[in-house]
């Protein structure tokens, strides 16, 4: 059974206030084309189908005619919510929608219940299991102690009741522990969400969702695809791809991945004003590309952004590396504090105000108060 494997589509998302929907639209038709090339039995879509909870209304209709064009072509299509989905709105119109072949994850009640497809070799259970927080799964357990991510995924998953005799393909939405982060994704308490990669042991593919750089956890059978698109500086480098999974007979598995080419890419340029000014620096490049510029000069330039967009019509972001912001410590802060936990930004804020270190017990305590206040709010 071969498996298109996509993710973190983010519809509607805005860097830098430039809206991405031109983009995602380009790179939606240009992940249709290879479906009609690859001809697999399904597309798993695992979460964060869009930026925000509640949508833009041209990102809904951008995603109305991306399942309405895989429904035409008479390919399964799975589909869980993220954790910048409403799991209410994307699940709308389900019923109808599985008559079409599109299977949308219900709202967590406490069981998932597999959709079932067949090929050659018998049976694949696809399991649609949503993001999730410890707070929403407590309700459906009450005599389980549920105290981490870790184990609220292992209670849903042991209460699924998997034939391991069959294959059997999970679709989650969790930040798995030893998996690498990137700046556009949100980041937790102190690795609170951390989902041990145990749980997954019985699945025979994890498609995961949620993390924008593509990446195995463990071997090939625990997957992210990462994003189609770049969504943030820090992934400047990340070669953006589709994720091909074909299962064979019970534990083959064959991993491929395609690349895919956006209309802009995400570019970060660094150089004094005049060589960041010459034609000999610009020609070459795509001046289409979103731009992260990086001056060196050590004297600011008067009205920079206005003039450089001059040449790069669709700079996002300028910054200047020299000897007064290194001396400031702003250069490596702003990136810095971007990578870090909110426990780790209050523990250096607590230490610059009062002169020492979170104990241990003081350290436990704002954890668990933070994890409280998160899963309050889920």
């Amino acid at each position: 059974m071969k498996l298109v494997h996509l993710s973190d589509l983010h519809l509607g998302k805005r860097l830098n206030e430039f809206s991405l929907l031109e983009d995602q639209e380009t790179i939606l038709g240009e992940i249709l084309n290879i479906v009609d090339r690859e001809k697999p039995d399904a597309v798993l879509l695992a979460g964060d189908l869009y930026d925000k909870s509640v949508p833009p209304a041209e990102a809904v209709t951008l995603l109305d005619r991306f399942l309405s064009a895989l429904a035409a072509k008479a390919v399964q299509v799975l589909i869980i919510s993220g954790n910048h989905d409403s799991p209410e709105r994307l699940a709308f119109a389900s019923s109808l929608l599985a008559h079409s072949g599109v299977h949308v994850a219900p709202v967590f009640s406490g069981h998932i219940r597999p959709v079932t497809l067949h090929d050659e070799y018998g049976e694949v259970r696809f399991f649609l299991l949503p993001f999730l927080k410890p707070a929403m799964v407590r309700p459906f357990y009450p005599e389980t102690e549920i105290g981490d991510y870790t184990a609220a995924y292992r209670t849903v998953i042991d209460d699924m009741g998997l034939d391991t005799g069959v294959r059997n393909v999970l679709l989650a939405h969790a930040f798995v522990t030893g998996a690498e982060r990137s700046e556009s994704e949100e980041i937790s308490v102190g690795g609170a969400d951390n989902v041990d990669a145990s749980v997954f042991a019985d699945f025979d593919y994890v498609a995961l969702g949620h993390l924008h750089s593509p990446q195995n956890i463990g071997g090939e059978r625990i997957r992210y695809c990462g994003s189609p698109l770049k969504y943030s500086f820090s992934e400047v480098h990340h070669v953006k791809s589709m994720t091909v999974a074909e299962l064979g007979e019970k534990g083959e598995l064959v991993l491929r991945l395609i690349p895919l080419m956006p209309r802009r890419d995400l570019k970060e340029l660094r150089g004094n004003w005049l060589e960041l000014t010459s034609k000999a620096f610009y020609e070459p490049l795509n001046r289409e590309d979103y731009m992260h510029l990086i001056l060196t000069d050590e004297e600011d330039v008067p009205d920079a952004v206005s003039r450089l967009r001059v040449i790069y019509p669709n700079l996002m972001k300028l910054d200047y590396d020299n000897r007064r912001v290194r001396s400031l410590g702003l250069g490596d802060a702003r990136a810095d504090s971007q990578q870090k936990s909110p426990l780790q930004l209050f523990a250096e804020l607590y230490e610059k105000q009062n002169g020492s270190e979170l104990t241990r017990e003081q350290t436990a305590f704002c954890e668990k108060l933070m994890e409280e206040i998160w899963g309050e709010q889920a």
